[in-house]
């Protein structure tokens, strides 16, 4: 049996309450929580596992999702992915991407966002999705321009953190030009 969330790496699903154990170890590395540009004081165990809780429950909104991660090799939450900013006028929308310090340089990020990119623009027809990524962060510029997604404009001292304001790249990726790098399974 095959899955339409199932790529080479990992697997997308929803959140399970029991994933927060997880996300809890996740948020013990607050570079990567900087790097995502979410830095957070610590939650403590019960507003964790509430969060996850709620997670799991929440009602689908439209085109906006919020999708775990797993790896194939471990069945591990890696971790997690989700759309936010939906213009359907336009066409377009953004996503996100997290994951854990554990589970760096495997691949399993590119694979989730050509999963996710496939979904919203094979099965939900968007024309163009956006991403900004910090300017330090250069192993998530490095992901974006391996995706085929273009630079199209950078923010100035626009982020504060690390004790000053850092530039802000902004990365597009069309239907088309997604299409032409990662064809649609079945697609012709």
């Amino acid at each position: 049996m095959t899955s339409f969330w199932t790529g080479h790496r990992v697997r997308l699903r929803g959140v399970e309450p029991e994933d927060w154990e997880s996300f809890r170890s996740f948020d013990e590395h607050t570079d990567d929580m900087r790097a995502a540009d979410m830095i957070h004081p610590p939650f403590s165990a019960a507003r964790q596992r509430e969060w996850a809780q709620e997670a799991a429950l929440k009602k689908p909104q439209g085109d906006t999702v919020q999708l775990a991660i797993e790896s194939l090799d471990e069945g591990r939450l890696v971790g997690m992915t989700s759309t936010h900013e939906v213009d359907h006028r336009a066409g377009r929308f953004s996503y996100g991407i997290a994951i854990g310090n554990a589970f760096h340089r495997r691949g399993y990020a590119s694979d989730a966002v050509r999963l996710l990119l496939g979904f919203m623009f094979g099965e939900r027809r968007f024309h163009k999705c956006e991403s900004s990524v910090i300017g330090f962060n250069e192993a998530s510029i490095a992901l974006h321009r391996r995706l085929g997604f273009q630079e199209e404009g950078r923010l100035r001292d626009h982020e504060y953190m690390l004790g000053r304001h850092h530039d802000v790249l902004l990365f597009g990726l069309t239907a088309a030009e997604h299409a032409a790098r990662h064809p649609f399974p079945g697609g012709s």
